[in-house]
This record gives structure tokens, C-alpha cells and sequence, in this order.
């Protein structure tokens, strides 16, 4: 099996250990399943849930996200509109706030376990 490089891995929401078995049991595009994940990858059984509440932390991932998220759709409309009224800005930030929402609550818990799950990367 060829090895899967870490940027395609995260990408596509594979295993941190394998990066070979998908973390979630539908696509990204399926919004309303778009957070359901597998309880193990299929590929090596690693249990994704490393310990009660440990996805609590992802919390912090999808701030950022949010975060972002606004300033970029705030400035936009900053420079799109020339300073138009409250409500342009409301509505050109919550839009994708909200639509954009379960995509960061996927890749939130992603990051998490990457990251802070303590798990190597086993290619075999």
C-alpha cells in the first residue's frame, strides 16, 4: 500500500494511523450526517473516541474556524458593499456561519485527534 501524505490524509478525514480508513461514516456533502463518525477505523480498529469527552477539545478548532470564518466574510462585505449597514454584515456572516458549520464541527475533530490523540503513524 502506497503511503498516503499527511496534507491528503487530513484532507480527506482518514485515520491518523493508518490514513487509510475514514473517520466518518458519510461524505462531507451529506450535510445533515456530515458529523457522524465511526466508532473504529475499518482498516486497523483504532478506536476513534480515545477517551470519554476527548472530542470536547475540538471545541477550540471550531472557534477558530468561526473565527475566521467571519473576518473573511466581514471584510468581504466591507469591501464588496463600501461600509454597508449592520444587517448586510449580519447576513454575509451568519450565511456561511451556518452553512459551513457541520464541515468545521468534521474537520474541528479531525485536527483534535491528529493532533493532540497521541497516535502515530503506522503505514503497515
Amino acid at each position: 500500500m502506497a503511503k498516503v501524505p499527511l496534507k491528503t490524509a487530513l484532507a480527506e478525514c482518514r485515520c491518523p494511523q493508518c490514513r487509510t480508513g475514514y473517520m466518518f461514516k458519510y461524505p462531507a456533502l451529506n450535510l445533515p450526517k456530515a458529523t457522524a463518525m465511526n466508532e473504529t477505523c475499518a482498516h486497523c480498529g483504532l478506536k476513534f473516541e480515545i477517551e470519554p469527552g476527548f472530542f470536547w477539545g475540538a471545541m477550540y478548532f471550531s472557534y477558530a474556524f468561526g473565527v475566521a470564518i467571519s473576518v473573511i466574510f466581514g471584510v468581504l462585505a466591507n469591501y464588496i458593499f463600501n461600509n454597508p449597514e449592520i444587517w448586510v454584515y449580519m447576513v454575509m456572516i451568519f450565511t456561511p456561519l451556518l452553512l459551513l458549520s457541520p464541515l468545521s464541527m468534521r474537520y474541528s475533530r479531525v485536527l483534535m485527534l491528529y493532533f493532540f490523540g497521541e497516535v502515530s503513524y503506522r503505514p503497515e
